[in-house]
């Protein structure tokens, strides 16, 4: 062979090398723009934790859209990722669209060009077959690889993950949805469902799309604190996109080495992550949160346009003053609230029941003093929920109320009641002693048959929050927003507050 064309061949294949390895070490650039916990909110609302008054707007898509837009022009590599629940919060769930209550709100996200999303616990709330319509609504894939039908495959034009490119990086996306699935949905909703075990489900999955890709994202719908377990069992994941418990990391939480993000929730925030990927690794970043401020002199859009005309038929429908509230609704996650007394005491009376019970999270917001709206009880109150009757026994209305004693005494989430009026101490070895129990005015008798009422959501997880077997139950036609809405109309001015129904005395 002669020397020198042997010389050139080295020389070539060197080249090669020394190109590809600089090709491999080349770090590249992406960026996750992410949301989750929208709750509906298209519209901005009212900034609640800034005291001047009037209290500036925030959040709703037509600044989330500016914002992604220009984000996007100086950051072409970039991925919209939403974590869940965009569902509930907002009269615009209860319009159809393309067939799908509450999917102009999809339509509006296919306008925003999200790119995926894993489905959230509120994404079910009407029904399995409306979230079905919702999927096929969405121009980007939902995403949950545990939750499947009875069979085990994929439910809902489902996705266990999609693989996206971009910047040269193959990124694997695998959603998640929250282990307690089941106790946060209607059982209506839920039949025909199997959620698979999350932890497990994502192992297999990053075993098999580790060597196929760049960067593995988990995007989960089961708050932070199981996102920190994730990142701390499951090898391979390299960031933890969430959702579900409405936290507001201003900077990326790391655990594990695995990085951390979510929002807040209601539109009120956009995430930014810039990450560099090198050799099949994070080996920088950079995380923040956007606050979506309110801006009137945003420009006129495709988007902006179909916004104001649902925005227009809402207050049309729903801007109707109901009633004044004479003081403010402040609602109490671990006990009694004036918001709770009333909604339960007007379900009782509706229903010509002993005693009633609300579960404190379907109360989902405060209200000022003043004039209230449909809309404002819609916020407040924005589920399905049917009011549905069942008898207890004197018995079983002890044992809840003890049950819901040992939850206040640990801080924990606790139960509206109306009828019941307890008083309760502590004895020296630190038990719970009831003293007094009283059923509208007259003590409990154990062995009596009470009526008793409860909404449909509350009573099929019966166990959970009464702790007691599933009961007979008669439903009504009427939801319980239908039942509040005509107790206010009556009165006109609501006056209520809190009673210590459940109180401890010593």
């Amino acid at each position: 062979m002669n020397p020198s064309f042997r010389s050139q061949q080295l020389k070539l294949l060197v080249a090669v090398i020394l190109s590809t390895l600089g090709c491999v070490a080349q770090p590249k650039s992406i960026t996750i723009l992410h949301t989750n916990d929208i709750h509906a909110s298209f519209v901005p609302h009212e900034a609640v934790w800034v005291r001047s008054t009037p209290r500036p707007l925030v959040g709703g898509f037509n600044e989330l859209s500016f914002v992604v837009d220009s984000l996007r022009r100086v950051k072409p590599h970039t991925l919209l990722l939403d974590g869940g629940d965009v569902m509930t919060g907002n009269p615009i769930t209860e319009y159809v669209f393309d067939g799908a209550q509450g999917g102009a709100l999809f339509e509006m996200m296919n306008k925003i060009g999200y790119d995926a999303w894993t489905p959230g616990n509120h994404d079910f709330d009407i029904s399995k077959e409306n979230f079905t319509s919702l999927a096929k609504i969405a121009k980007f894939p939902p995403i949950s690889a545990n939750v499947v039908d009875k069979e085990g495959s994929l439910a809902f034009n489902n996705r266990e993950y999609v693989i996206i490119e971009k910047n040269g990086l193959r990124i694997g996306i695998i959603g998640l949805m929250s282990r307690a699935f089941y106790d946060l949905v209607s059982q209506n909703s839920t039949v025909g469902i199997k959620l698979l075990p999350p932890l497990p489900t994502i192992r297999r999955l990053v075993k098999e799309l580790d060597p196929k890709t760049d960067l593995l994202i988990a995007l989960t719908h089961q708050g932070v604190e199981d996102d920190s377990v994730l990142a701390m069992t499951v090898e391979g994941i390299d960031v933890v996109v969430g959702g579900h418990s409405h936290t507001r990391l201003r900077t990326p939480k790391v655990v594990n080495g695995v990085i951390i993000v979510q929002t807040g929730s209601n539109c009120e925030n956009l995430g930014v992550l810039d990450l560099t990927v090198e050799n099949d690794r994070v080996t920088g970043f950079e995380g923040r949160l956007i606050q979506l401020w309110y801006n009137s002199a945003r420009p006129t859009t495709e988007l902006s346009r179909f916004i104001d005309s649902l925005q227009a038929k809402i207050d049309k429908d729903y801007a109707e003053v109901i009633g004044t509230l004479a003081t403010d609704w402040i609602r109490n996650r671990s006990g009694e609230s004036n918001i709770g007394n009333f909604i339960t005491d007007a379900q009782r009376e509706a229903a010509g029941a002993d005693v009633a019970f609300m579960n404190i999270h379907g109360i989902r917001k405060d209200a000022a003093a003043g004039p209230l709206t449909k809309r404002d009880l819609f916020e407040i109150l924005p589920f399905r929920n049917l009011m549905t009757t069942f008898t207890l026994t004197g018995k079983e209305i002890h044992d809840i109320v003890q049950g819901i004693i040992e939850n206040q005494k640990k801080n924990a989430e606790s139960i509206h009641t109306s009828g019941i009026l307890c008083e309760w101490r502590t004895t020296a070895d630190g038990d719970v002693e009831i003293s007094k129990l009283l059923i509208n005015g007259r003590p409990l008798d154990e062995n009596k048959t009470y009526l008793a009422t409860a909404n449909d959501y509350m009573m099929g997880e019966s166990g959970r929050y009464l702790r007691i077997p599933a009961p007979k139950l008669t439903f009504s036609s009427e939801m319980l927003f239908a039942v509040v809405e005509k107790k206010i109309r009556e009165l006109k001015t609501v006056t209520s507050q809190v009673e210590h129904r459940i109180r401890r005395v010593q």
